[in-house]
């Protein structure tokens, strides 16, 4: 737990450098800096693990595509959306995570855990009404499709954690997750290598122009770092993916406040509300899975 809290304090920092560079900045080379830097972050920690061959890279190359997707998804929305409202929306993970957890682990909700469920749902309802203060509509916007997208493939990427991490004897592959986190940031590096070259070099003088921003280097930075402490946490015997996943989306109240503060986003009152009822679905969670 405690691993997983220093996770969500530093993912809160990476949201927020992230919405910061991506301000009237271009979205895939900001991505495509992103993911050369943490490769070369991890760059040591590779030259130091046996990469165990095609037999488990094939593993981590499925799970480059699953979060680089995720990331392509939640870059676009992050930009052209407040703060305030893609941190509650992401922050609805856990539940999407407990579902899946649900449908492939075989967990069982218990009365707390459908509580939370609960909660999310009407939470993300408020966000909807929230939006439509400041113009959003969630049934009509491309970009609260995208987050929510970003949101279901952060699930599916925290599932496929578990089973690359867990041990065999708990159905998982019990793979090293240094050597998890080392290749799929050169892999992910290499996939935005490619549609750097194809999709946006070739339009980037009829598209938003990109401009260097040190927070892409610190997006770079706290974002090794929780994915790093988040590793240990999953790799704990016995560790739970759905305690694990809501406690690391506690990040949001980093998000948020630095959002109304910084940013200075409208319509935090409403907001603050959505944003408890978040809380709430995930203390309901934590409360069920003890």
């Amino acid at each position: 737990m405690l691993l997983a809290f220093c996770s969500a304090f530093l993912l809160g920092f990476y949201d927020v450098f992230k919405k910061h560079a991506l301000r009237g900045n271009a979205v895939v080379p900001v991505l495509f800096l992103n993911t050369v830097f943490c490769s070369l972050i991890f760059l040591p920690v590779a030259l130091g693990v046996d990469a165990g061959g095609w037999a488990v890279q094939r593993w981590i190359v499925l799970k480059s595509f699953i979060v680089l997707s995720s990331w392509i998804c939640g870059y676009f929305a992050m930009k052209h959306l407040p703060l305030t409202l893609v941190g509650p929306i992401n922050a609805t993970r856990p539940v999407m995570v407990l579902v899946g957890a649900l449908l492939v682990f075989g967990e069982r909700l218990n009365v707390w855990q459908w509580a939370g469920v609960a909660l999310a749902i009407l939470s993300f309802f408020l966000l909807s009404r929230s939006g439509r203060r400041e113009g959003i509509d969630f049934r009509h916007n491309r970009w609260i499709a995208l987050i929510v997208l970003a949101a279901v493939l952060g699930a599916v990427s925290g599932l496929y954690d578990k089973f690359l991490m867990a041990p065999t004897a708990d159905g998982g592959l019990a793979l090293d997750r240094r050597v998890v986190q080392a290749y799929y940031n050169f892999y992910q590096a290499g996939i935005m290598l490619v549609l750097l070259a194809v999709l946006w070099w070739p339009q980037r003088r009829r598209s938003t122009p990109f401009h260097w921003d040190w927070c892409i280097l610190l997006i770079s930075i706290f974002l090794s770092a929780a994915d790093w402490v988040y590793f240990q946490a999953l790799s704990q015997e016995g560790a739970l993916i759905s305690v694990v996943s809501m406690i690391r989306r506690s990040s949001v109240v980093v998000s948020f406040l630095v959002g109304a503060m910084v940013f200075r986003e409208r319509n935090l009152r409403s907001k603050a509300l959505d944003l408890l009822l978040v809380l709430l679905s995930m203390l309901c969670l934590y409360i069920g899975t003890r």
